[in-house]
């Protein structure tokens, strides 16, 4: 097998469900937790305290599911910070791959996780924090070859301070159920934001095979907590409930994302997921509770299945494996047509 490693100069070579009652056979001790409540207004969120952190492996599991069916309920999200609209553009942004040469000045992370509205069956929109210094920056790629197929492994980081999340827009769901929520009902799990917060260590590892001279990406990779650094990606899930004249989000819980897998022998555009915790939102930093949140989220790794996600984003994230693998100095994203 060949190695080859550029910093600086690219590669010089081109490469190309379940449903929520079989989870719930198979995790029949994981109950619901006490409602964590949270007071949704125009600008402001408070939060009460909730208990049976166990819940929260079975929460996000069914969250996972239906949000990669494209069934997930829907309830509006404020925030005090712009909102950066992903939308009005014959393309999406377009990344710079620097490799590691000159002085490079990066990428904002909103267009590095431009693939997240491309994959989401819901709209989305990007938040960056004020006063935000994080970029995303392509550091260098390695290559190993046979005469049948090759690897790519290519090293990114989010440097700087602030936070930018893509936060589902669950507005059109809650209007949809007004009347079974005010009668007392709940929207169900939902995926509310992905957030990259602070700096953080990924690798790109993008695998293909070779056939008559010609090079196909088959799978592209992120893992987002290499170099022994914990992932900066989190992901939050809520349930929502309309009580004393407001709508409320319960049950809070936080997972953290280690890696997102994309796979061309899928019959179905799918993305696996792997998480490195799960915990309550309010569980608080500790030892003993992100020890907690490791055990769960060694649990939900073993049933998560791959996630059906948007054919689009599904063939985004490819070809973005087949930019790095050709030494490409750009990518440009295509069009999410559900962001706003």
């Amino acid at each position: 097998m060949k190695n080859e490693e550029c910093q600086g100069t690219p590669p010089t070579v081109v490469g190309a469900t379940q449903n929520a009652m079989r989870l719930d056979m198979l995790l029949p001790g994981w109950q619901h937790g006490a409602n964590m409540s949270t007071r949704v207004n125009a600008s402001s969120v408070s939060r009460a305290p909730s208990t049976n952190w166990w819940s929260g492996t079975r929460a996000l599991l069914l969250v996972l599911v239906f949000w990669g069916n494209g069934r997930l309920p829907v309830q509006g999200q404020t925030n005090t910070s712009a909102v950066a609209p992903l939308t009005n553009a014959a393309t999406g942004p377009t990344i710079r791959l620097d490799y590691g040469s000159g002085k490079s000045l990066g990428n904002p992370v909103a267009s590095f996780m431009y693939f997240v509205p491309l994959i989401s069956p819901e709209p989305v929109s990007s938040v960056t924090s004020p006063g935000s210094t994080q970029v995303a920056r392509v550091l260098s790629a390695k290559r190993k070859s046979t005469a049948n197929s090759f690897v790519v492994t290519c090293d990114f980081e989010f440097a700087g301070d602030g936070t930018q999340q893509s936060v589902l827009d669950l507005e059109p769901n809650i209007r949809r159920h007004r009347r079974k929520l005010e009668a007392g009902g709940s929207t169900g799990r939902q995926l509310s934001t992905i957030t990259v917060g602070g700096p953080g260590s990924g690798v790109v590892e993008v695998e293909g095979t070779i056939s008559n001279k010609v090079e196909t990406v088959s799978e592209v990779r992120l893992r987002f907590n290499a170099r022994g650094k914990t992932s900066p990606i989190a992901i939050e899930i809520c349930d929502v409930r309309y009580q004393e004249g407001e709508f409320r989000h319960v049950d809070e819980i936080i997972a953290r994302v280690n890696s997102l897998t994309f796979n061309r022998k899928t019959d179905r555009p799918k993305m696996e997921v792997s998480v490195a915790s799960v915990k309550k939102k309010n569980a608080g930093n500790s030892l003993w509770q992100n020890f907690k949140g490791s055990v769960v989220g060694m649990a939900v790794n073993l049933f998560i299945p791959p996630l059906t996600v948007e054919a689009v984003g599904h063939q985004a994230m490819l070809d973005f494996g087949q930019a790095l693998a050709s030494g490409a100095r750009t990518f440009t994203f295509p069009s999410a047509r559900k962001s706003n």
